[in-house]
């Protein structure tokens, strides 16, 4: 038999036409790491999502089937309660409260930051570096160092139990963040587009305006969710600045009425489910953006 009519090597009567292995290679099987990571990474899952299925379930249920058997998933399920808790804890007016100083807040911080992080990102002089640092020292620092002076500032400026006084100091203690998310995402994009726009007749704040903030989209989605979840959820400033004027936030109406029917377990946790409902809307609208433009923020 010659060469030519010999079949592959390794090639038997019944396996002919079937693929020869090369030698000293094998097919790759997944290791136990592997398992093992996605042991680790599900039972995370099941951890964070357990204090939502709590409270959901929580939420749906009266006092009996709650004394019965709180964690099992409601067989009839009590809507009455969010009804309920929007009336006696006032989410309504407390809702439009948190809504206006939120989006005011954003505004300002999308706006003034995102300007102020083009200048800083394209000035190669000693001045932007330092204003650079300087921000970036009001992120490593404690707002609460300065909470005593902000109070009276905002005191003498008459905005206590007001809403300019709130997004006053929203804007100021989260643009820090907010420029190093710009600056960082400004500095890894090309030179090229606005230096086209300067040479076709764009002054410096229309090459921005129409070339380079449009660009900016994905780490504006990541200002916007991020800041409006700390301004919407944060407690302690306008339970400081807004007390006995009638226009709480909504961390500060459901401390109010959590402390009032602390008893009624369904009730509460409703409350509790239509007061977390706008920001997780907002989150979920958003999310694309939130890690493109938090990892474009840190490589810049």
């Amino acid at each position: 038999m010659t060469a030519a009519t010999a079949g592959p090597v390794g090639a038997d009567a019944g396996g002919a036409g079937r693929p020869v292995a090369a030698p000293g290679r094998r097919r790759r099987r997944p290791g136990y790491g592997r398992y093992l990571l996605e042991l680790v990474m599900v039972a995370a899952a099941v951890a964070f999502l357990f204090p939502v299925y709590a409270l959901v379930t929580l939420a749906l249920k009266n006092p009996q089937q709650i004394a019965d058997s709180p964690l099992s998933p409601p067989t009839s399920p009590t809507f009455g309660n969010f009804g309920d808790a929007w009336s006696s804890a006032s989410l309504g007016s407390a809702l439009v409260n948190s809504a206006v100083i939120t989006a005011a807040s954003l505004v300002l911080l999308v706006v003034v930051g995102s300007t102020g992080a083009y200048y800083l990102a394209r000035c190669a002089s000693g001045l932007g570096y330092g204003l650079y640092v300087l921000f970036l020292l009001g992120i490593v620092l404690p707002f609460q160092l300065g909470m005593i002076p902000l109070y009276k500032l905002v005191d003498d400026l008459g905005w206590l139990g007001t809403y300019q006084g709130m997004i006053l100091f929203y804007t100021g203690i989260q643009m820090p963040f907010t420029v190093f998310l710009y600056t960082g995402f400004i500095r890894a994009l090309p030179r090229d587009y606005a230096q086209a726009a300067l040479i076709d007749g764009c002054d410096h704040r229309q090459a921005f305006t129409r070339v380079v903030f449009p660009l900016l989209r994905p780490v504006t989605g990541t200002v916007i969710i991020l800041n409006a979840v700390f301004v919407w959820n944060d407690f302690f400033t306008p339970l400081l600045y807004l007390g006995g004027s009638g226009k709480q936030t909504v961390p500060v109406a459901v401390f109010s009425f959590v402390g009032q029917y602390v008893s009624d377990y369904g009730l509460v946790f409703a409350g509790l489910v239509l007061a977390a409902l706008p920001v997780l809307v907002v989150f979920l609208l958003l999310q694309r953006y939130v890690i493109k433009g938090f990892a474009g923020g840190l490589k810049g």
